[in-house]
């Protein structure tokens, strides 16, 4: 790619490292210096009291969209992340990420925790940008690539090789990032997401038995009690290191309110998959301590988590890819005090399985305009109880107009779902799992365990790198397990909680659609998969859909997982 000149100023002062830490389904009314009246969070208060905080801040309101949105700066619906499931929890392959433009600029690029755009190539971590990855699958410990993985002495993937990790996962991943950042070299990009407080609330009872009240989740409150000691942990690194004071650290979470929605919700309106304020307005602390930053504060502009990329190349002097395009503007003019204000700009919030037209919210300064119809002065009712459309009609259709605009280009591709690889060097065999059926949610353990999904499931999008005979294995169990196919399972007990019982289905056959054919087999009882052998060309672009049948021929369940390999 061709790069724009860096600006001076990178190339007269050190460049500094760089530690973004996103937690997983942390609302904003769950920290202590948020007002949270019960959950204490010493170590996110003090990088909190720290840092330029931006206030206004929104995400989407779901894991993967705003991960992607934070790794292209561009926006969910156009970089196709726009859901944690469904086939559209993937990137684009032509958008930059990040890590890219970290790596390009000579920087070490390294991630630790939980990745969501992607469990295959070419959508892998170590596919867009990251030199070192570990890192699990689908939306955690339990989901459906993950199915009876432990938050305990669990698996997870290093650069995709799989491997088991000692301890707790949260201690685990700030532990591997410490230690690779801890190697001489090149400045670094370090990026932990992590899995928690995502459910499964699976943690030790050290941290969740000070919560151990009525109405109380005193197991989510835990995790984030792990979290609080990690990044305590983290900043006494960084002293020890002499990494902290040219060290930039972007502190934020991915999406709005859950477990502690009924505890503490700052006064705002909504949670988590909403488009309501409490569902996408999320915390963002920036933290420089020799950076020429202004002294820690509060910002109140607007701003949005695909800021956090065309932000980054400012303060790190970064050359950009010459064909970059974010719908991010830079937030450097207002962190270094040099403004207050970005503008008349428009920022749209909007994700989705389906994305429907005004499914949305638009911010404009102190308005939300929520799904088309309904708009709200945040200033004057920040609780969003009183929708003021009717009375200020000029300023719902100035906003309409602007989503209008910005949907027109994107309505036409919305069913143009990003094909997973088969038979590419890079990764040969492929396990495919429910997470990425085509539009339909299938990525929890209560959906593997319960058969659910249809009678037939849904079908995995698959790009053919190379042409010759594929074996096909359709499974209704993850294969590692080696249940037969028509196996139900008692419930798992896992290191501090269990996975519901499965569900036996009566399997008698199998079929599978591809490349405009369709195959059928029968089955025994105590088989653990379906085989197939079909030859598939180079460049053929394809629904691979896998089922299996009753004994009448009668349609029972969609394979949950399907290895292929191009032998």
């Amino acid at each position: 790619m061709k790069l724009a000149a860096a600006p001076l100023l990178a190339q007269t002062n050190p460049r500094p490292n760089v530690i973004v830490v996103l937690t997983d389904d942390q609302g904003y009314g769950d920290f202590s210096c948020h007002g949270n009246p019960i959950l204490k969070t010493p170590n996110m208060d003090a990088i909190h009291a720290e840092s330029v905080r931006f206030v206004d801040f929104h995400s989407a309101p779901m894991c993967t969209p705003a991960r992607g949105q934070l790794m292209t700066g561009v926006d969910a619906l156009k970089n196709r992340a726009t859901s944690v499931t469904a086939g559209r929890a993937v990137l684009r392959r032509d958008l930059p990420t990040m890590a890219d433009i970290f790596r390009q600029n000579g920087y070490r690029t390294g991630l630790f925790g939980k990745w969501h755009l992607g469990d295959n190539y070419p959508y892998r971590p170590m596919d867009r940008g990251f030199d070192e990855s570990r890192y699990h699958l689908g939306f955690g410990m339990s989901s459906a690539p993950e199915f009876d993985n432990d938050y305990f002495n669990g698996r997870y993937r290093h650069n995709g090789e799989l491997k088991k990790f000692e301890g707790y996962c949260t201690d685990f991943w700030f532990r591997e990032a410490m230690a690779w950042m801890k190697k001489p070299g090149a400045p670094f990009f370090c990026y932990i997401p992590t899995n928690a407080p995502h459910g499964p609330a699976w943690v030790d009872k050290k941290y969740s038995e000070p919560y151990n009240k009525p109405m109380l989740p005193k197991d989510f409150f835990g995790m984030i009690a792990n979290l609080d000691e990690n990044l305590g942990t983290l900043d006494a690194f960084l002293r020890r290191q002499n990494l902290r004071d040219n060290t930039v650290v972007v502190f934020m979470t991915d999406n709005g309110a859950t477990a502690g929605y009924s505890v503490f919700n700052a006064g705002m309106r909504g949670r988590k998959t909403m488009v309501y304020e409490g569902g996408h307005r999320v915390p963002c602390f920036v933290r420089w301590p020799k950076g020429g930053l202004r002294k820690p504060s509060d910002a109140k502009v607007p701003a949005q988590m695909q800021d956090i990329l065309p932000t980054l190349i400012d303060l790190c002097g970064l050359k950009k890819p010459a064909n970059a395009a974010f719908d991010g503007q830079s937030l450097a003019p207002v962190l270094r005090g040099k403004t207050d204000d970005l503008g008349e700009r428009m920022l749209i919030v909007q994700y989705g399985q389906i994305p429907k037209k005004f499914d949305a919210a638009v911010i404009w300064g102190k308005w939300r305009l929520v799904n088309g119809q309904e708009l709200y002065d945040i200033h004057a009712d920040p609780g969003q109880e009183n929708d003021v459309a009717h009375t200020m009609p000029e300023v719902v259709l100035k906003m309409r107009l602007h989503y209008e605009k910005w949907w027109a280009p994107i309505a036409p591709v919305l069913r143009d779902f990003l094909p997973i690889s088969i038979g590419a060097p890079e990764e040969n065999p492929v396990l495919l799992s429910s997470s990425d059926w085509e539009e339909i949610y299938a990525d929890n353990p209560q959906h593997v365990s319960a058969a659910a999904g249809g009678p037939r499931g849904g079908p995995w999008n698959v790009y053919v790198e190379r042409s010759g005979e594929y074996e096909i294995q359709l499974s209704r169990w993850p294969p590692h397990l080696k249940l037969p196919l028509t196996a139900g399972r008692e419930a798992q007990k896992m290191t501090a909680g269990q996975l519901p019982p499965g569900k036996a289905v009566s399997i008698t056959g199998a079929r599978l659609t591809v490349d405009g054919k369709e195959y059928t087999i029968e089955t025994k009882p105590a088989d653990v998969s379906a085989i197939f052998k079909v030859k598939l060309a180079a460049g053929t672009r394809t629904r691979l859909h896998g089922w299996f049948t009753g004994a009448g021929g009668e349609d029972l369940c969609g394979a949950f997982y399907a290895w292929v390999n191009l032998g």
